[in-house]
C-alpha cells in the first residue's frame, strides 16, 4: 500500500502526487506491507462476468465492467530460481523460447529472496528512488539486476532476473517472463539495459531478424528458434506448448483476473 507517515494512514494511488502525499507536499509516500481486511470479491468473478449481459446498461459501461474484471486465459510456467519453483503466469507460452530475462515487481513480498549481497546496495537505491511512484503515473521503464537467475524449464537456459517499475505485484505472480522480440514494453527495457533479444516468431511475408528490429514484432507468424515447435503457427502453438509443459510437469493451464479482493 501507499503510506504517509505524517498522516499515519494509507493513501489511494490518486492521493499520491509526484511521489508525495496530497495533504503534505513535503512528505514522501512509501510502499508498506500491512495486514488488512479484504472482501473476497474474486470468488464471484465468473458470476459477475456472466451476468453483465443480463443488465440493461449502455454497452460501453458493460465493456468497461468486463475489462475491469479482466478474465484472461493463459499458462502457469514453473521457472526454477535458487532451487525453488516459481510459477509465472503468461498469456503467451508460444514465446517461451524467446525469454531472455525476467522482471519482478519492486513491491513483490519475496523480492529480497532474490537479491544477492553484491546487488543489495543497488537494489535499495533503486527501491528508494521509485518507492513513492503511483501505478497510474506514466513512467520511463527502469530496473536493476537482482543478482539471481531463473532456469527456463523448456530449454534450461539461465535467465537474469531484474526488478522493474512496470510490473504489478498483484497481477499473476508479480513476476513476468520478458520476451523483448515480441513485447514492446520488454523491447524498450532490453534496449535500455542492453539485454539480449531473441526472435522466435518469423513474419510470413517479410523476413525479419534481431538486427533489423526497430520495435517488437507482435503479429502472427511461424515459430523459429523453438526446437520441436519450429514452423508451427504461433497461435496454434499456444496449446501445443501448454500441453507439452503440462505433460512434463513444467506448467499448466491457468486463469487470471484483474479483479482483486
Amino acid at each position: 500500500v501507499n503510506f504517509c507517515k505524517k498522516c499515519d494512514t494509507v493513501l489511494a494511488n490518486e492521493q499520491v502526487h509526484n511521489g508525495r502525499c496530497w495533504r503534505h507536499e513535503d512528505t514522501e509516500v512509501e510502499f508498506k506491507h500491512l495486514e488488512q481486511w479484504f472482501i473476497k470479491i474474486t470468488k464471484y468473478a465468473d458470476e459477475l462476468l456472466k451476468d453483465i449481459d443480463k443488465l440493461n446498461w449502455p454497452e460501453k459501461i458493460k465493456v468497461m465492467q468486463k475489462n475491469w474484471i479482466g478474465k484472461s486465459y493463459g499458462t502457469e510456467i514453473f521457472f526454477e530460481i535458487n532451487g525453488k519453483k516459481w510459477p509465472i503466469f503468461t498469456t503467451r507460452p508460444d514465446t517461451i523460447f524467446g525469454v531472455t530475462f525476467m522482471v519482478i515487481s519492486a513491491q513483490h513480498p519475496r523480492l529480497f529472496e532474490l537479491v544477492t549481497e553484491k546487488q543489495k546496495k543497488d537494489v535499495e537505491n533503486f527501491l528508494k528512488k521509485i518507492k513513492s511512484t503511483s501505478e497510474k503515473e506514466i513512467l520511463e521503464k527502469e530496473g536493476v539486476f537482482t543478482g539471481s537467475y531463473a532456469i527456463n524449464p523448456i530449454n534450461n537456459e539461465k535467465i537474469p532476473i531484474w526488478i522493474g517499475n512496470f510490473v504489478l505485484a498483484d497481477y499473476g505472480s508479480g513476476m513476468v517472463m520478458a520476451v523483448p522480440s515480441h513485447d514492446q514494453r520488454d523491447f524498450e527495457f532490453a534496449k535500455k539495459y542492453k539485454l539480449p533479444i531473441k526472435l522466435v516468431i518469423q513474419q510470413v511475408n517479410k523476413e525479419i531478424n534481431e538486427k533489423n528490429l526497430k520495435e517488437a514484432y507482435t503479429d502472427e507468424g511461424k515459430l523459429i528458434n523453438s526446437k520441436q515447435f519450429n514452423n508451427f503457427n504461433n497461435k496454434e502453438a499456444i496449446n501445443n506448448i501448454t500441453e507439452y509443459l503440462q505433460k512434463n510437469n513444467l506448467g499448466k493451464p491457468a486463469i487470471q483476473y484483474k479483479l482483486k479482493d
